[in-house]
Formats: structure tokens, sequence, C-alpha cells
């Protein structure tokens, strides 16, 4: 439950905060001065403050300054009925997350303490760059031990420890935005602001505004003078998601911060100075955009200092069991109830190509733990396109000796091959050459849509290699022409180590 602290001496404004913010999700709790809230502040631990600027005694520009003495993660937005322009410029300089004039209207209201409640978890939810199963009450982490995860908690280590400007690249859903963060509270801004903005989600005639702010009469609308992102996020780290979707214009201006961290407000003539780290991401190949001038390449390469690319779900099919595992916990903590889950189950989730990657793993779990009807969730509460035979099917006999039988269909990555599938093959079905192999892999395949080949193969392989040699992995290795090393590799690769029993 998200707590809120409004510090206001009017009897009215704090009535009309109850009225608006009646919610179970939501915790109120009110101050009638500025002495009077920095008192709660260490006992309530609030997630937002909002505080009137006018009051008697402490005003709320000198509250907010002892507020980000006490906790400078706390959003403060402030609220004036008479103070000018200026003022909530001051403010804002000394840290307000924003700012509202009254009378307020009500939907914007909502919508900016539901956006700081936002701002507030982003910058205090800890990301762990290890898995800690064991606990059940952390809220988020970037999962995974397989081996390109530990080259993405390496990276971050390094990037880390210095101010050096990021670019963390991967498909939609592989948690850019995690590892946005893990950067973040690793690094000697983690006590500054952390500030977010999804380029893509901000509409083109808007973003430059949200970025930089703007001037009073910039534009139609452009009532009053408005403090950017980059201002507020000032000595702290801005994550630009999805930047490859961000107009030229914008880009030029974000390329000058970057070089020399000044800028001009929209509309305005005078220059801002900031300290911003800046942090990227996107899901774009943004070489491409660079090539079909879509994208500024002095841009990228002042963006591309350090580069993150976080593997895809299906190239991590090892780390499947720990997610599983960790958003079940996560899922259970929240509903008040665990479920457990078939291994069955855990085989069809291992088998599937997600292309929707983490997010979309999270999202079947929570459907599955919603349908399933008992306190284990079984194959059948998946999704259709989940539904993986668990087994290969057994071969059809040929009805003639004109051709080849009718291949089986190929064994799935993630689920045990059936007696009936390493079978030696009869004559019909045996390839007479390599390329004939080759051949019928194909029309298997043909048959599987969104199998891939060589993944499915290799797997097959190392599987059938370590049984032929009863787990021996010098032997296995020898037999399969790599070394032990990348059988090892593989082995962590396809997550077949507990379906083997291999040490």
């Amino acid at each position: 439950m998200d707590k809120l602290l409004l510090i206001d001496d009017e009897a009215d404004v704090q009535y009309s905060f109850r009225r608006i913010f009646d919610s179970p999700d939501l915790e109120l709790h009110t101050a009638s001065s500025g002495e009077e809230g920095l008192k709660l502040i260490p006992k309530l631990r609030p997630d937002l403050v909002l505080s009137d600027i006018r009051m008697a005694g402490l005003n709320g520009l000198e509250t907010l300054r002892r507020i980000r003495q006490i906790d400078p993660k706390l959003p403060v937005i402030l609220m004036t009925a008479y103070g000018t322009t200026q003022t909530a410029i001051e403010a804002m300089k000394l840290g307000a997350y924003d700012y509202l004039l009254k009378p307020f209207d009500v939907p914007r209201l909502k919508q900016l303490v539901a956006n700081a409640l936002k701002a507030s978890k982003d910058m205090r939810q800890t990301v762990a760059l290890q898995p800690q199963l064991e606990q059940q009450d952390y809220d988020l982490g970037v999962i995974g031990r397989s081996e390109p995860m530990q080259e993405v908690f390496k990276l971050i280590g390094q990037l880390a420890a210095s101010d050096a400007t990021a670019l963390i690249t991967g498909e939609s859903g592989t948690g850019k935005e995690l590892v946005a963060r893990a950067v973040y509270q690793n690094s000697r801004r983690a006590k500054e602001p952390f500030v977010a903005i999804n380029c893509a989600a901000i509409p083109e005639n808007l973003l430059e505004s949200e970025l930089f702010g703007h001037e009073r009469g910039a534009f139609t609308g452009a009532t009053a003078q408005r403090i950017g992102r980059f201002e507020q996020c000032n000595r702290g780290t801005l994550f630009l998601d999805e930047i490859g979707d961000m107009a030229p214009a914008t880009q030029t201006k974000i390329l000058r911060v970057l070089q020399n961290g000044s800028f001009e407000r929209v509309g305005g003539n005078s220059t801002v100075q900031v300290d911003v780290r800046i942090i990227a991401a996107t899901n774009k190949p943004l070489e491409e955009a660079v090539a079909r001038k879509e994208f500024r390449e002095d841009l990228f390469y002042r963006l591309n200092v350090v580069r993150i690319q976080l593997p895809a779900l299906r190239d991590r099919r090892s780390d499947i069991r720990l997610l599983v595992d960790y958003f079940l916990r996560k899922i259970g903590a929240a509903s008040g109830g665990m479920k457990s889950i078939n291994e069955n189950t855990l085989i069809a989730l291992e088998a599937y190509s997600w292309p929707g990657n983490v997010r979309e793993l999270e999202n079947v779990l929570r459907r599955a733990v919603v349908v399933a009807k008992g306190p284990a969730i079984l194959p059948g509460d998946l999704p259709a396109e989940l539904h993986q035979p668990v087994a290969a099917k057994e071969v059809p006999k040929p009805v003639a000796s004109t051709g080849p039988a009718p291949a089986p269909a190929p064994a799935v990555p993630g689920t045990p091959l059936s007696p009936a599938a390493v079978e030696a093959p009869t004559p019909a079905e045996a390839p007479g050459d390599i390329p004939e192999l080759a051949r019928l892999l194909f029309r298997w395949a043909k048959t599987q849509p969104g199998l891939k080949v060589l993944p499915a193969v290799e797997r097959e392989l190392v599987i059938e290699a370590l049984r032929e040699t009863q787990g021996n992995q010098v032997r296995a290795a020898r037999l399969l022409g790599i070394t032990r090393a990348t059988l090892r590799k593989r082995v962590d690769k396809f997550g077949i180590r507990r379906e083997l029993n291999v040490t």
C-alpha cells in the first residue's frame, strides 16, 4: 500500500484529498504545518509528500529543503494558490518532483500522484544482481545464472563504477529498465533522482517539452513556465527508453547535453546547465537507423560508450526455472498464497520460444495462478500456444518401400525424448549421407512452426551423447568433437543438467 503525506494548513484541502484519494491501495496522512510534517516523515516513511507552499511557520520551500536532507529520494509535489511562477520554478530547482496550481484539476492531480509514486518505487526498489530466491519479500531482481547473464552482471558492475553513458539493447521484454536501475543503484549517484522516460509513449510534439521544459507562451497551452526532466534530474540519472523512436530535433538537443551539459527550454533563450548521467535503451538496431539517416550518427556514438546487450529468454533457457520460482514467489507475496508448479508444466515453459521474453513469462504465470484450480499449476493452465507434447510421437510404419517413412516430429528443446525416439532408425528412415539428413531435418521443421532447427538438434545431440556415455562428459565431448568446457556450456545453456543428472 502506498503512503501519501499531505502537508497543508487548510482543513478544506485536507478534506478534499481524503475524498479524492479514498482508495484501499492508498493510505493518506495529513499534517497542518511543515514542522508537523517533518516529524511524521521518519515515522511514516511515506512514498510521496504533497505540500502547500504558503503556510504559517515553516513554509513549503523550507520544508522541501529539510525533506531533501532527510531523504533525497522522497518525491515532493508542491502546491500553491498565490505564489508566482518564479516561486514554483525555485521549488523545482530545490528538487521538487513537480508543482500544482490551486484549485486542482482532479484528473491531472491523480495522474501526477500516480507518476510520482512510480518514480518513488523506481528509485527505491532494490535490483538484485544475483538470485536471492530464498528471500520471499524482495520486490524486483535481475535473475539469472546463465553465462549470458553473468556477462551482463559484469558490465553492470563496471558501469556502476563510472559515469559513462550506456546503451542497453535487446528485444522487448528482456528487462532493459531493470538493468538501468541496477547501474543507477550501484553508482555514486544512487542517492540522487532516477527518472525514466519512454520516448515512444510520449507524442513527438510533447517529448521535447517533457525533457527540457518550456517557457510560458512557447506553444498553445503553455500558460506557465515548466521545468523539464533534465532539470528535475540534476546530479541524478535519466533513463531514456526506446530512444530509437526519438525525433531528429530532440536528438540534436540530447547530443548537446551529452557534449556540454547545457540546453534551452522550448521557447527560451537562456541556457540551462545540468549534470545528468544518461542511460539509453532500444529494441531497434540503431546501426541500421543510422545507415537510413533516421538516427544521428554522432548521437549514436555518444550513447554507445558502453553497451549492454541483453539476451533473449530463448537464449538462456537454463534461467527459466529460476525466473519461474522468482515470479511465483512475487505473485504469491502479493496474493497471499503461493502456487507450486508441475514438472511437465516446467518442461512446457522451457520448450516455448518466448517471443515476449521475460515479460511474457511473468504474464503467463500470472494468468496461470488465476486459472489454476488446485494448489499446483498444471500444463492445462497454460495458454494454448504453450501446450507442447511431453514426449515425441512414435514413428509410423512405412506403407511401402518406395520412399522414406513419414518423419517423426522433432524433439522440442526442453522436452525429454521418448524411447521410440532414441531407437535406431529403420533402413527406410536412415539417410544415406549428411546432406540428406539436413534435408530431412528441415522437412521435420516445417511441421513445427516456430522451431529453430539448430538449437533443437544441438540440444538432442548433447543429450544423446551423454546418454551414450552414461554421463561421462570427457567421452561425450570427444564423441561430439568439442571440448569438455564447451560441452558444459551447452549443458547449462539448454538446461539439461537436472534432466540427465549431469554433474
